[in-house]
């Protein structure tokens, strides 16, 4: 593309002359998955503006094709009467979505400006368990008393097609106390007589949702059926909502990425380069600086053997490949647990077991990548005792990672410690330390073999 004709350019242009038809025929001239990229190349004060001059239907739906951050950035840069009027346009659902994103300030002046009963949805929504089916469900469904006649519920839904457009085709069929009792197709609304009943229609709701089901349960669920949409109760059989397979799917994948970035050390939400400088820097150290004490620890051993390493020089080869290798080796465990935590498979409870199993894998692989490495030093050194040091070395120390990493997710679940954020760090120092004491010791008690 012509650099005279980028989008953002383009739009800081339309801005600038307070043309919202203009700014509306870029966007709407963009593929959706470049909006994201078009935003954060402008400047904060246009990308702000732009959502004030284009009406409020237009701007939410501008917010609701951007990542939750890239959005909640936005909306907490809106005076809050803008930003109340453009939400308003949003589900309550997408609404909850942002708030989460939101500062506890800024989100306390927006919920208090909002109609209480949309902010007291919000509310409820936000305070639910995290990776829970509650946490994801929309609240908008359509729910009709069973003694309601065909004629009556079509006449609702022509009534109010443009509300009802992006529901799923799943129609929560409830009894006068708000109770679930099953579900009425479409189809079947056509095809019977305008004086029938839903009580003649609607289906026995085979599979529904508990409001407090984790993640796990809710997309195993989905994996065992077809359907587009389950119902969410609470523990009295009342529906509170829908979780459909998108929600489910977008959540999931949520998780994989939070897990993912935590294990990088990224913690504190959803990061972009769009946001400032003083944020970003602020997650990234608030785990870096932890990790700066834990190397310390390590690098202590180092010193504590300094005239070993002074005699054998060659041993500072070796022991970043002794830590490293033995490092992936538990890191690969540590995946595995985390996996299986996620599915149910494992629980805190299994620690032994998980132990025991892992115990086997590490032996095999650690006598074969300690003779590996020995064979390598030999040919290099022609020492033998140089050999059996890194490789017995090794060895040991994939035994300590490979245990070590099935069950430390296990043992931070049962106290309640995120694994993904601690179970790397804490991995990395014990196999550092272990792999640094552990070669440094035997070579100081071969020490007048090795340096001969």
């Amino acid at each position: 593309m012509d650099q005279a004709r980028r989008p953002w350019d383009e739009l800081h242009e339309a801005v600038d002359h307070e043309a919202p038809l203009e700014v509306m025929e870029v966007l709407e001239s963009l593929p959706t998955h470049d909006l994201p990229r078009t935003f954060a190349k402008m400047e904060p004060h246009d990308s702000v503006h732009l959502l004030e001059i284009v009406s409020g239907y237009q701007a939410a739906a501008i917010l609701g094709q951007l990542p939750d951050a890239q959005a909640a950035d936005l909306v907490e840069n809106l005076k809050v009467e803008d930003a109340v009027a453009i939400l308003g346009n949003l589900s309550t659902r997408d609404q909850a979505d942002l708030f989460e994103e939101l500062e506890t300030e800024e989100a306390s002046h927006l919920l208090a400006a909002m109609d209480r009963g949309t902010a007291a949805s919000i509310r409820e929504i936000v305070s639910r368990v995290h990776g829970s089916a509650g946490a994801i469900l929309d609240p908008e469904i359509l729910a009709f008393d069973q003694s309601s006649t065909i004629a009556e519920v079509v006449g609702e839904l022509q009534q109010n097609g443009d509300r009802y457009r992006e529901f799923q085709v799943l129609y929560v069929h409830t009894t006068h106390q708000g109770k679930l009792t099953g579900v009425v197709r479409m189809r079947d609304l056509l095809m019977h007589p305008p004086t029938s009943r839903l009580t003649e229609l609607v289906l026995p709701t085979l599979v529904t949702l508990s409001v407090d089901a984790p993640l796990e349960d809710v997309e195993a669920a989905f994996e065992h059926n077809e359907y587009l949409g389950l119902p969410v109760v609470d523990g009295e059989g009342h529906v509170l909502g829908v979780v459909s397979r998108s929600a489910m799917e977008h959540a999931v994948a949520l998780r994989s990425e939070s897990d993912y970035r935590a294990s990088q050390g990224i913690v504190g939400g959803e990061e972009l380069r769009s946001m400032p400088v003083s944020v970003r820097a602020k997650r990234r150290l608030s785990w870096l600086s932890v990790n700066i004490v834990l190397n310390i620890i390590a690098a202590s051993v180092i010193a504590a053997y300094e005239e070993t390493l002074a005699a054998v020089i060659a041993l500072a080869a070796f022991l970043p490949i002794i830590s490293d290798m033995s490092g992936c080796s538990g890191n690969q465990a540590v995946a595995v647990s985390m996996r299986e935590l996620a599915l149910g498979v494992a629980t805190p409870k299994d620690v032994m077991s998980v132990w025991r199993k892992e115990v086997v894998v590490a032996l095999i692989n650690g006598v074969v990548l300690g003779v590996l490495v020995g064979v390598v030093a030999f040919a290099w050194r022609q020492n033998l005792f140089l050999s059996l040091v890194v490789g017995i070395a090794l060895a040991l120390n994939t035994v300590i990672a490979v245990s070590l990493g099935g069950v430390v997710p296990l043992i931070l679940k049962r106290f309640k410690v995120d694994p993904a954020v601690a179970s790397g760090p804490i991995l990395t120092t014990i196999t550092d330390l272990c792999g640094f004491l552990i070669t440094l010791s035997l070579a100081t008690m071969w020490l007048s073999q090795i340096a001969t």
